[in-house]
């Protein structure tokens, strides 16, 4: 039978025209199709997916005002690399990482210097490059060998520091966790570390526990064998998440440039600093940090421009939008927020101990991030009660911690500024409806929870 469809009036209303085939999959189309169409097609099988509001795995803002939206709508064509064409927008880059260096207590905010990225991950790939070069121009100036430099940080950080590990082969020196401390400790970190150290990882806000490395305690382990052994170990600081929180909660922790040995410091600007998708932020405490022969020069759009990334181009979209927050909320902003994301944390923490059914693993708040496990007794465990969860779409992940500590399993809530305390009081009933229902007073555990519980054991 053939669908007969009006003509003229019925573009992108569902059921009619291109509805009734699948998009494009395999092959290049040959022909194309009205925008209103293909615009609502792709939208609805989108929003299959889950809601990014009801994403609790993740750190990445999901709700900016409107204004900052009409802003990255406004320069979402500017490509940013073109500093000739758009040198406003390439200033407020660098007045964006003068502010950072001001929040982070660079001790010259003249001689700091710092570069937007895509986000943490590049910039922890070229802080710690930069450190690589620092350390091996420094040794092939003193007439020793520079062919087997070593990074040494802890199984809490990012696996982006695997990643740089091994593509820029450098010796990788990582320490497990231990089975009832899920931070670095220094004692380990002093093991480790020898002459040919570029760099100790230290994190502020760790992924896996929302909890921050001892980094005042490392500064002066290294202090310590800068005068006794004289190596000189810069530190750098992974503070994708805790980099925007730290300074508003607790601006007198000693955890940036205050500290001697830290040589530079990352933050994701689509976490914590409130913005969307991607931009991360990479300061250096002073230019010496950041070797010459890093920076390249290109004179192919219209003049000499330095470039000091992986990517070249790229939307200023998320650059002006970061400006705008800072400019938009300030210091007093800031703090407010972070306050209220951090009171609603604690008020997860407390309603979750309250019911006796779990255990908060970090029960201090270092950052909005909300840590627990089923205390013992309970016939199911953490994945199936992810699994439930999702039936009420909350994606709440569940996973092993890493050696030595991998026998501890998790549950973990990202609290973002996107959360109420009404919506923490459904995400607890939910919660309890869900043990309840596992408990054996209602549904059994589904077939679907089982695989992907077990395939989940098998990954850990």
């Amino acid at each position: 039978m053939t669908m007969v469809v009006p003509e003229g009036g019925t573009d992108g209303v569902p059921g009619t025209r291109y509805f009734a085939q699948p998009l494009p999959r395999d092959r290049f189309p040959d022909e194309g199709m009205d925008a209103r169409d293909a615009y609502e097609l792709i939208h609805l099988g989108l929003r299959v997916d889950g809601q990014p509001s009801m994403n609790l795995a993740s750190f990445v803002t999901t709700w900016m005002e409107p204004e900052a939206e009409q802003l990255i709508h406004e320069a979402m064509s500017t490509n940013h690399i073109d500093h000739e064409e758009y040198p406003i927008a390439e200033r407020i880059e660098t007045i964006c990482a003068r502010m950072l260096a001001d929040l982070w207590h660079a001790p010259s905010l003249d001689d700091a210097v710092g570069v937007a990225t895509i986000g943490s991950s590049e910039a922890i790939m070229l802080g710690l490059l930069a450190a690589k070069f620092h350390w091996r121009n420094r040794r092939q100036a003193e007439g020793r060998p520079a062919d087997r430099p070593n990074v040494v940080y802890g199984a809490e950080t990012h696996i982006v520091w695997d990643k740089f590990a091994r593509y820029f082969d450098v010796e990788m020196r990582k320490i497990p966790l231990r089975a009832d401390h899920f931070v670095l400790h220094p004692d380990d970190v002093a093991e480790l570390v020898d002459e040919n150290t570029i760099a100790v990882g230290a994190v502020l806000g760790t992924t896996f526990i929302g909890e921050n490395d001892p980094i005042s305690e490392m500064n002066d382990l290294l202090l310590d064998l800068k005068a006794t052994r004289g190596w000189d170990i810069p530190i750098h600081v992974d503070a994708a998440s805790g980099g925007f929180i730290a300074p508003f909660s607790r601006p007198d922790e000693r955890w940036d440039f205050r500290l001697e040995q830290v040589a530079s410091i990352n933050a994701s600007g689509h976490k914590y600093g409130l913005v969307y998708p991607g931009v991360g932020w990479l300061v250096f405490r002073d230019r010496s940090r950041l070797p010459s022969d890093l920076v390249f020069n290109v004179n192919y759009l219209g003049s000499e421009q330095p470039t000091f990334t992986f990517n070249f181009s790229r939307s200023s979209a998320m650059i002006q939008a970061q400006y705008y927050n800072f400019v938009r909320l300030g210091r007093r902003g800031y703090t407010a927020i972070v306050e209220t994301m951090l009171a609603n944390a604690r008020y997860l923490n407390e309603r979750l101990a309250a019911t006796g059914r779990f255990q908060v693993l970090n029960p201090g708040v270092a950052e909005p991030v909300v840590t627990f496990r089923l205390a013992p007794g309970h016939e199911f465990d953490e994945f199936h009660l992810s699994d439930r969860l999702r039936q009420h779409g909350w994606i709440v992940p569940a996973y092993a911690l890493p050696p030595n500590a991998h026998h501890v399993t998790v549950l973990r809530v990202v609290v973002r500024n996107d959360m109420s305390r009404d919506k923490v009081d459904i995400l607890m009933a939910h919660l309890e409806e869900a043990c309840r229902e596992l408990d054996g007073s209602g549904v059994p555990p589904t077939g679907a929870e089982r695989r992907t519980h077990e395939h989940q054991r098998r990954r850990c």
